[in-house]
């Protein structure tokens, strides 16, 4: 498994509160791309995020290589949360999670911050999730997001890496029968048994109603590159919506068992290395990845050390 080369040094942020001008230094140099696995990734150098936010040309030269990567990576970006919160809302619309809090200096941007004071309760995202389970972020939503940039704010003197996994390429190496098989299914994604199970009953009922069940198609067709994408979870999708095989049932235990063989089938690819990439973080690294085309997976290997990330969701669209 491929890992993310070392770090480049970068200019010194734009201030948040400057103009809307571009600077001479987002053009120093050209951006420098490094690919960083076969299947997935690449790390771009050579560019502050602050400046390049303030130059559409260059926002549109990271997009299309987000498109072509799915995940890119940027070493030493020593911005303010309100600059990495500026550069994320030149590729979309920002929305705050749904059952977390926001950062108190910028309101689009999730707190994923771990093991900082033993001493105090604490807050909702710390003790519900390590997210070291493959998954999409909030496919529980009727749009779920489009995309993501997380930074790195502090992280532990080693573990804590963040792995990613094409699920283009997942489709792409499914075989034929596979592919024919969940050709028009459709798959229930819920918050419920993830973000709910360790409530009360009462109020994990409550916040299913709040956050009801959705359906999404099992193959997706990305908006943007027409690239056809494996589109279940392990952390949100429970099971298909319209699987039915009336010709192979004898008797009323026959029903299912297909099934669920193979919705955990599909949910098993993303952890295949050889659709994965595997992110060393340090302090400033940015991560910014397709929400659509990847899963990614937090290794919680780090044990009580403190962890800080930050992260801008990208809004999506309804999903068909």
């Amino acid at each position: 498994m491929t890992t993310v080369a070392a770090p480049q040094d970068a200019p010194s942020p734009l201030p948040a509160s400057a103009p809307a001008i571009i600077r001479s230094s987002v053009r120093q140099h050209s951006i420098k791309v490094q690919i960083c696995s076969p299947a997935i990734g690449a790390e771009l150098s050579n560019v502050n995020l602050a400046d390049a936010a303030q130059d559409p040309e260059l926002i549109a030269e990271i997009r299309a290589l987000w498109l072509k990567h799915k995940v890119l990576f940027f070493r030493d970006q020593d911005i303010t949360p309100l600059e990495q919160q500026h550069f994320a809302a030149q590729f979309g619309e920002l929305e705050a999670h749904p059952l977390a809090p926001s950062h108190p200096e910028a309101d689009k941007l999730l707190m994923l911050y771990r093991n900082l004071d033993p001493g105090k309760p604490k807050s909702y995202v710390e003790k519900a999730s390590r997210e070291n389970l493959w998954h999409a972020d909030v496919t529980y939503k009727p749009a779920p997001p489009r995309g993501a940039v997380l930074r790195c704010e502090m992280g532990p003197e080693a573990g804590g890496d963040t792995l990613f996994s094409n699920m283009v390429m997942a489709y792409e190496k499914l075989p034929q029968a596979i592919k024919q098989r969940i050709d028009g299914l459709y798959a229930k994604h819920g918050a419920e048994q993830t973000f709910g199970a360790q409530l009360p009953r009462e109020e994990r009922h409550g916040m299913a109603a709040k956050n009801p069940a959705v359906e999404h198609p099992v193959v997706l067709t990305h908006p943007e590159t027409g690239e056809k994408v494996l589109f279940v979870n392990s952390a949100f999708t429970t099971h298909f919506s319209n699987f039915f095989n009336f010709e192979d049932i004898r008797y009323g235990q026959d029903f299912m068992p297909e099934a669920h063989h193979l919705m955990n089938y599909l949910m098993s690819q993303a952890a295949i290395p050889e659709y994965q990439v595997r992110l060393k973080w340090r302090t400033n690294t940015i991560a910014m990845w397709d929400n659509l085309q990847v899963q990614h997976y937090a290794v919680a290997d780090y044990g009580n050390a403190p962890r800080k990330m930050l992260r801008a969701t990208l809004a999506g669209t309804p999903l068909a």
